[in-house]
C-alpha cells in the first residue's frame, strides 16, 4: 500500500516537471516570438522615422518627376494663352495652375497604383508635391521673366524654347536640393516612396 502511494507521488511528480518544462518552455519561445515582433516593430519605426537615406539620385528623381509635370503644363498653358491670344500676364498664371494640375496628378496616379484609396492619395500627393512645384515653378517663371524678350516670344520662336529649356534646368538644379532636405526628413517623396515598398 505504501509502495504504491510513492509510485503515484513519483507519477504525480514527474508530471508536475514536465508541466513545468513545458510551461518554461513556452514562456521562452512566447518571449522569443515577442523579440521577434519587436524587432520587425523597431524596423519598421525606424523606416517611418528614416524611410531613405536622402541621397542626390532619390532627389533628383523626385525633381525629375515634378519638372515632368511643370513643363507638361507650362508648356500647354502657353500654347492655350497664345492660341487665345492672352496677354503674358494670364498666359503665365494657366501655366502655373496647369503646372501644379499636372505635377499632383502624376504623383497621384501613381500612389493609386499602389492601391491606396483616392482621399489618401491625393492627401499625399499635395504634402509631396507642393513645395518642389512651388520652388520650380518660382525659379522658371523667374528665369523666363528676367530673360531679355523671353516673355514676347511665340512658339514658333527659338528663343521661347531656349528660355524654357534653360529655365527648366535652373529649376531642377535648384529644386534638386530641396527635395534632397525633405526626403531626408521623411517628407516629400519620401511619403510616396513608402508607399512603393
Amino acid at each position: 500500500m505504501e509502495g504504491t502511494r510513492y509510485r503515484h507521488w513519483g507519477i504525480a511528480m514527474q508530471h508536475d516537471t514536465r508541466d513545468e518544462q513545458h510551461e518554461q518552455q513556452g514562456r521562452h519561445e512566447h518571449q522569443h516570438h515577442d523579440s521577434r515582433h519587436a524587432d520587425r516593430s523597431d524596423h519598421a519605426g525606424h523606416s517611418a522615422l528614416a524611410p531613405d537615406k536622402a541621397g542626390w539620385p532619390m532627389a533628383a528623381r523626385a525633381t525629375l518627376h515634378c519638372l515632368t509635370g511643370c513643363a507638361i503644363g507650362e508648356i500647354l498653358g502657353m500654347v492655350i494663352g497664345t492660341a487665345f491670344g492672352w496677354g503674358n500676364a494670364e498666359t503665365m498664371a494657366l501655366a502655373i495652375i496647369l503646372a501644379f494640375a499636372f505635377g499632383y496628378t502624376l504623383t497621384l496616379r501613381s500612389i493609386l497604383k499602389a492601391g491606396v484609396d483616392f482621399r489618401t492619395a491625393f492627401r499625399v500627393a499635395l504634402a509631396a508635391d507642393t513645395l518642389s512645384i512651388a520652388v520650380m515653378e518660382l525659379i522658371d517663371n523667374g528665369v523666363i521673366a528676367l530673360w531679355p524678350g523671353a516673355m514676347d516670344a511665340q512658339l514658333a520662336d527659338a528663343l521661347f524654347w531656349g528660355a524654357l529649356a534653360l529655365s527648366l534646368t535652373v529649376a531642377f538644379v535648384v529644386t534638386t536640393p530641396v527635395n534632397k532636405w525633405m526626403i531626408g526628413r521623411g517628407r516629400g517623396h519620401a511619403v510616396v516612396h513608402r508607399y512603393h515598398h
